[in-house]
C-alpha cells in the first residue's frame, strides 16, 4: 500500500497519508486494503459499515459516539475540506480527556483511524464536503451520546469565522465532566 502513517497526540489514532498514483489523467489511490492496514498500522478492525454525509460551510457536526457498541472510524473526505476533531474518552488512557484536530480534505486526502472509544466531530471549512467513513460497529441510535462541541473543560479550538450551524441534538450536548465514558 505504501502508505505513510503521520504522528498524532492521541493514543491509538493514526493520520494515514495514502500513495497517490497520478498523472495527467487524474489520480488513483488504495484507501483501504485490510491485510496492509493490518500489517503497517496495526489496525485489525472489521470494519461493517460505511457512511457519506454532505454538509455545508460552518455546519459543525459533533462531538458524537456510541457509548455501547462503540464505534471505530476511518475517515477521510472526498469534496472540500473539514477541521475534524477527536477526543479520548477511554478513562485507562494515558491521553483520556484530551483532543486533537486535523485539516482533512479532498485536496490532501488524508485519512485518519479513530479507535473506539473516543468522541468525533467535525466542522465544514469549505463551501460544502462530503465526508465518508466507514465504522467497526453498526449504528445503533440508543447508544448514541453528543458532548457538546464548545465544552468549556475541552476548550477546543475550533477555527470558527461566524457561528457554527448545529442540529439540535449538537445544540444540547452535555458537558464533557457529566458525560458518559469507557474503561
Amino acid at each position: 500500500m505504501n502508505q505513510d502513517t503521520l504522528e498524532t497526540t492521541l493514543l491509538d489514532a493514526k493520520l494515514i497519508q495514502p500513495k497517490i498514483y497520478g498523472d495527467e489523467r487524474g489520480f488513483f489511490f488504495e484507501s483501504f486494503n485490510a491485510r496492509d492496514f493490518q500489517k503497517n498500522y496495526g489496525i485489525d478492525e472489521l470494519f461493517v459499515q460505511d457512511n457519506h454525509s454532505r454538509s455545508p460551510k460552518n455546519v459543525l457536526r459533533g462531538l458524537h459516539y456510541q457509548i455501547h457498541n462503540a464505534q471505530g472510524k476511518l475517515v477521510r473526505v472526498v469534496s472540500g475540506q473539514v477541521y475534524d476533531v477527536i477526543v479520548d474518552l477511554r478513562r485507562s488512557s494515558s491521553t483520556f480527556g484530551k483532543w486533537q484536530g486535523f485539516y482533512l480534505s479532498a485536496e490532501n486526502k488524508t485519512m485518519l483511524y479513530i479507535p473506539p472509544g473516543f468522541a468525533h466531530g467535525f466542522l465544514v471549512m469549505s463551501e460544502y464536503a462530503d465526508f465518508l467513513y466507514k465504522t467497526t460497529n453498526y449504528y445503533d441510535p440508543s447508544a448514541e451520546r453528543s458532548i457538546i462541541w464548545n465544552d468549556k473543560d475541552l476548550a477546543i479550538e475550533w477555527p470558527l469565522e461566524v457561528e457554527p450551524i448545529l442540529s439540535a441534538k449538537d445544540k444540547n450536548g452535555t458537558s464533557f465532566k457529566e458525560a458518559e465514558k469507557y474503561q
